[in-house]
């Protein structure tokens, strides 16, 4: 059975499971356990498997203090490009940027209907579309990096790779089954949105 807890930032200390929930707490979690066990390997993911570094000098608050300036705060907007006069419809909040393409590009695009813009406009939107329409593939994704980072000397580690690409949940979980049960439990609930569509065939 596939766990379904929704993921958060996760560290390890060794083969356990340290903490589990906002960067600021695991960055203190993991400062403390740091100062007492230096010997230990130390691995912070994020909420994507993604294996983050955290700075963990000085007191466990000052640590917590750090990610929660960084990693764990909001991301910052993209500083705005100056409005470009004449070009684009900054009313409608069209922007005007620079494309760059090969020239078959170019005379496909002006042999659409609506011209280049809006055949680009469209292309985008399709795009959005179809990526927001596979939670499998994210969470595919979102599991290979973490097995990746943390499991390769694991028994069964290609073959957990294998039935994670394959969407077969009852193989991946067989090839986890050897592995620490901490590793084990954070690895299927990333993956648990990977067997969604195996689940409702």
């Amino acid at each position: 059975m596939i766990a379904t807890t929704s993921p958060s930032y996760c560290a390890f200390l060794g083969w356990r499971r340290l903490a589990e929930g906002p960067l600021t707490e695991v960055a203190r979690a993991a400062a403390v356990a740091q100062a007492g066990t230096p010997d230990e390997p130390l691995l912070v993911f994020d909420p994507e498997g993604r294996q983050v570094d955290l700075d963990l000098r000085g007191t466990p608050d000052e640590a917590a203090a750090r990610a929660g300036s960084g990693n764990d705060a909001p991301a910052a907007p993209a500083p705005a490009s100056p409005p470009l006069r004449g070009r684009g419809r900054p009313q409608l909040g069209v922007v005007a940027r620079e494309v760059t393409l090969l020239p078959r590009h170019w005379e496909w695009l002006a042999a659409q209907p609506g011209g280049a813009s809006v055949t680009l406009r469209r292309l985008v939107e399709g795009a959005r579309r179809e990526g927001g329409a596979q939670p499998e593939r994210v969470a595919q994704e979102r599991a290979y990096r973490f097995l990746h980072a943390i499991g390769g000397n694991l028994p069964g580690y290609e073959n957990a790779l294998r039935a994670l690409f394959a969407r077969d949940a009852d193989r991946f979980g067989q090839a986890l089954s050897e592995w620490p049960q901490d590793i084990r439990a954070h690895a299927q609930a990333l993956a648990a949105g990977a067997f969604e569509a195996e689940a409702r065939a």
